[in-house]
């Protein structure tokens, strides 16, 4: 059986002080060719022109290249030489982190007659907030959860009544019967 690999944009809303996992999925298409990638993350502050090179990753090595990120950015993707997972976790999140991150994957697939260079890009635009905002699908589901309990409850009472009332009329049958005889 083999794994497979979904391509999922990261999250975008990352909470002050806080850590956040900035995500960057790139999925060969043929699983049957090896293949060996490094991948680099870039970011622009706003207002900026320039992405700055804040982290490199070759396995086994990992490095962080950019000041304002030493010691908060750990390596929580793919660990092997064919990365599919690009993922970094940035610690202790400021309002400084708000900006653009660029994930570039260069893969080098080995082919039978020939090396194939294959670039992927993806971009990622961080919000930084003071409080996390629940998501929709949460709100929604919170919601469902409440109104099925009150429908259930409802049900269960009506059946309740409907099975008291079925069993009185049996009794009062049967003490019927008993009257009759």
């Amino acid at each position: 059986c083999h794994s497979g690999c979904a391509e999922v944009d990261s999250m975008t809303e990352a909470v002050v002080g806080k850590g956040f996992r900035l995500g960057c999925i790139s999925c060969k298409r043929r699983e049957e060719v090896s293949a060996q990638a490094t991948v680099d993350w870039h970011y622009k502050p706003p207002g900026m022109e320039e992405f700055w090179h804040i982290f490199h990753y070759d396995h086994p090595n990992s490095d962080v290249l950019h000041e304002n990120f030493s010691n908060r950015i750990e390596w929580h993707g793919t660990l092997g030489s064919d990365v599919q997972t690009a993922t970094i976790y940035i610690h202790n999140i400021t309002y400084n982190d708000i900006g653009t991150y660029r994930c570039t994957i260069h893969r080098t697939l080995h082919l039978p007659r020939y090396d194939e260079e294959v670039t992927v890009e993806k971009q990622v635009e961080l919000n930084v907030v003071a409080v996390a905002n629940p998501e929709l699908t949460t709100v929604v589901s919170e919601i469902m959860m409440y109104v099925l309990i009150v429908v259930l409850q409802l049900w269960l009472i009506v059946i309740l009544v409907y099975c008291y009332k079925k069993i009185l009329k049996e009794h009062e049958e049967r003490e019927g019967l008993k009257d009759l005889k």
